[in-house]
């Protein structure tokens, strides 16, 4: 029985990735919007209702770590060294996956230009970026020993979640990140910010 299902579960999880890693080569080199879900299908050499399965839309495609992203903030912060904030922790991570996790790759640089130029696939990225919010706080909250539900660690979490999409405006990614979180760590008095000579 329990090498039935682990065969089972090992051919779901090969579909998924066949149909995934069908899914980006074609964006890739065709562009998202001239590629149909039957493309893709074809391409995985599944049916379209198999792809359905796997994945509830064209975008779903894309983004196959979900459970992998939400796994990988939390261990941020649980895993960091006894020397680091947990906001230098969170620093750190996001710098490396959201900035620049694409220095050394260039298909998954790639990938990021694809999602950042597709209006799709960049309110989908936001949307299922900023749901680990729950998780993150959670995290944080258990860190401090505060309950679950600690509005300073909710705050903490959102704001955390927001940093990237903040910095992807500006002109210097990297400086920006390190503003907001030194404001997350610091506060805004120790900003130091004044406008027209009185403090704002």
């Amino acid at each position: 029985m329990t090498q039935t299902i682990g065969r089972r579960e090992r051919k779901k999880a090969a579909t998924r990735k066949s149909l995934a890693d069908a899914a980006l080569r074609l964006f890739l080199d065709r562009g998202y919007d001239q590629v149909s879900i039957r493309d893709i299908a074809e391409a995985a050499d599944v049916s379209t209702t198999t792809l359905f399965k796997h994945f509830p839309s064209k975008e779903a495609l894309v983004f196959d770590e979900d459970t992998d992203q939400e796994a990988a903030l939390v261990a941020a912060v649980r895993d960091r060294t006894p020397d680091q904030s947990i906001p230098q922790a969170l620093r750190e991570h996001i710098k490396h996956v959201r900035i620049s996790p694409g220095d050394s790759d260039a298909r998954f640089s790639a990938f990021l230009d694809l999602v950042r130029n597709t209006p799709a696939l960049s309110a989908y990225a936001n949307r299922m970026w900023t749901r680990h919010q729950d998780a993150l706080a959670h995290a944080i909250a258990h860190e401090i020993g505060a309950e679950a539900i600690d509005p300073r660690c909710a705050a903490l979490a959102r704001f955390v979640l927001e940093a990237p999409g903040l910095a992807h405006a500006a002109d210097d990614p990297h400086r920006a990140v390190d503003a907001a979180f030194d404001l997350l760590e610091h506060g805004w008095d120790a900003a130091g910010h004044t406008a027209g000579g009185v403090k704002a």
